[in-house]
């Protein structure tokens, strides 16, 4: 918890950026009825029954934010694997932050966010240059709201994703929407949780000497 309260009290680098990494779940579904939108004297009606995706079913958003630079970016995979999250990094590496000499990410202690992941997409040699290019931090067990990145997450799931929709093209089409919007208005994320709050709120946390 310490090293991650640190971490978010270094003032912003351009060299070495602070990027937060997480991810959440979507299940694509759609209206059987059509719905009925709003009219005066009356609210947007929806039927209570849908129909689920049978092909693509649940998939898995991939969330990166910048906090102190008010940036974030959303990728929409079929799942969540060691796989897809080795090339969510090598973007972010790559097109994201191609000019940073380092990038301090912080992350859960998910099974994928290692490096190991790296090894399991590329070959030696490309795992270890992304690798090289990242400075990881974990959140604690159990203290994943550590993690900035879930606080996007929750804009997120009530601004977007707190609808039916009904397949992966149009989910792609609405975070992208919506991933714009919070861009071009440099939405940072103001952290007041520091070190020293936290000795004090969490003091039973700490052992007693």
């Amino acid at each position: 918890m310490e090293d991650v309260l640190s971490v978010y009290a270094q003032p912003p680098d351009p060299a070495r950026p602070l990027v937060c990494f997480d991810e959440t779940s979507k299940v694509l579904t759609a209206d059987v009825r059509p719905s009925q939108p709003a009219r005066p004297g009356r609210a947007a009606r929806q039927d209570t029954e849908y129909q689920r995706n049978e092909e693509q079913g649940q998939v898995n958003l991939f969330l990166a934010c910048a906090p102190q630079l008010g940036w974030r970016q959303v990728s929409v995979t079929p799942t969540r694997t060691a796989i897809e999250v080795a090339h969510a990094l090598r973007t972010l590496v790559d097109e994201h932050f191609p000019q940073a000499e380092r990038i301090v990410l912080v992350t859960d202690h998910l099974n994928v966010h290692t490096p190991a992941s790296l090894y399991r997409a590329f070959p030696p040699a490309e795992a270890r240059r992304i690798a090289a290019r990242l400075e990881w931090h974990y959140t604690p067990t159990h203290g994943s709201w550590l993690n900035m990145a879930e606080l996007e997450l929750s804009v997120l799931s009530r601004q977007c994703l707190k609808r039916r929709l009904p397949d992966r093209a149009t989910l792609a089409a609405e975070t992208a929407a919506w991933v714009a919007a919070r861009n071009d208005a440099a939405t940072r994320i103001l952290w007041r949780f520091t070190l020293e709050l936290a000795r004090v709120r969490l003091a039973h946390v700490y052992p007693e000497l």
